[in-house]
């Protein structure tokens, strides 16, 4: 029995951790058709067993000025991997966030497809196109068979506007990672008594050159006014030792990769970049001060074309300002700090925002969204 050969492609750390557990999940709802993965991504996809011919996350970009920055090397990696497709000819292309290459690459396939050869392309997850460019959403529906939503209200945007458009809700896939009830049924833990932040600066190393030293410089306000602790966590495979010699071994020593988990279930408040990120933050009911900073001339095209009034994504779901959210040049360490302050001091505001993050998180389906989009890519490749 010839495997059902499948192309994955993810550009930056969080796509990569998402397209690991699709591709563990997938095997299982295809048997007895076994399954062979092979693309560009990152270690989390090599793990997962997927044939890696280059990692396209060590380099990952943001914004506009990093894309013209990086551009001669994203040509090259381009046209590499439309190449590789022409010649593998996988039955399923599964194009994982990073819109800007992977919307290029669902056209370049169509282009390229041949009688004998037309593979289901699916996006995972589904571009933001409600919030900016919506323009984006007629080549989704041109190119791609089948989008992978996070949140409900997608659907009914898709419907509204291309009504023979495939589309499946599957929710945050993040949430699986805690599926096991552990941090639920175990108290968390108070270390010295002190209340414990944890810092969220990104992954990206542009988001990170931005976050991490105006995280710094609020803390250090913060524990003039009050005595704390905290943790900074990144990705696994994240380094940023080298990018900050400048900051004091302290400030070395509370980095962690990974075990986002823990940390969130023992913080009092979080300090977090703004996006996906926060729905976890969410998820474990935790106040979090929301912030984001970019280049000039990325924010000039923000302002531009974002059609939302949040980004900060519970605000977003609520429609309110859930989180606070401090943006280019309102992310002063000086106003991070105050906010933070503020969310420590008032234990009355802070059980009102972990009432209304359970309310959001209650909508968007718990766990199991991983499970969700690998059935749903099953129905399409069945055609069902």
């Amino acid at each position: 029995m010839n495997p059902m050969r499948v192309m994955v492609i993810a550009g930056d750390p969080s796509g990569d951790a998402l397209a690991a557990d699709l591709v563990g999940a997938l095997p299982k709802r295809m048997a007895p058709l076994p399954c062979s993965f092979f693309g560009a991504g990152g270690p989390k996809m090599a793990r997962a067993g997927v044939e890696l011919f280059f990692d396209l996350t060590a380099d990952s970009v943001i914004g506009i000025s990093d894309v013209f920055k990086k551009l001669p090397m994203l040509r090259k990696r381009f046209q590499r991997l439309v190449d590789l497709a022409v010649q593998r000819r996988p039955d399923l292309i599964v194009l994982v966030d990073f819109d800007g290459f992977n919307r290029r690459f669902a056209k370049a396939i169509r282009q390229r497809q041949t009688v004998g050869w037309t593979p289901r392309i699916v996006r995972y997850v589904s571009p933001q196109v409600w919030a900016s460019r919506a323009g984006r959403a007629k080549a989704l529906a041109r190119d791609i068979d089948l989008p992978l939503c996070l949140f409900p209200f997608e659907k009914e945007w898709y419907a509204q506007r291309f009504p023979q458009m495939k589309v499946e809700v599957v929710g945050p896939p993040t949430f699986d990672r805690y599926a096991d009830d552990k941090f639920k049924t175990q108290p968390a833990t108070s270390g010295d008594g002190k209340p414990l932040i944890v810092l969220l600066p990104g992954s990206r190393r542009a988001e990170l050159k931005r976050h991490v030293p105006v995280m710094w410089e609020a803390l250090q306000l913060i524990a003039k006014e009050q005595d704390i602790r905290y943790r900074v966590v990144l990705p696994e495979g994240v380094d940023i030792g080298g990018m900050f010699s400048n900051l004091p071994p302290e400030f070395l020593s509370n980095v962690q990769q990974g075990e986002l988990a823990d940390a969130l279930h023992q913080a009092t408040i979080a300090i977090s970049k703004t996006g996906t990120i926060t729905l976890e933050c969410a998820f474990f009911g935790v106040p979090t001060v929301a912030i984001y900073k970019t280049s000039w001339l990325t924010a000039l095209i923000a302002r531009l074309i974002i059609k939302v009034n949040f980004l900060a994504m519970p605000n977003l779901l609520a429609n309110e300002p859930v989180f606070p959210e401090l943006l280019q040049q309102q992310a002063t360490p000086e106003r991070i700090a105050a906010e933070a302050l503020r969310l420590m001091h008032d234990e009355t505001r802070r059980t009102e925002i972990k009432r209304k993050l359970q309310t959001i998180v209650a909508q968007l389906g718990g766990v199991g969204a991983t499970e969700r989009a690998a059935s749903a890519v099953v129905k399409l490749m069945r055609g069902e």
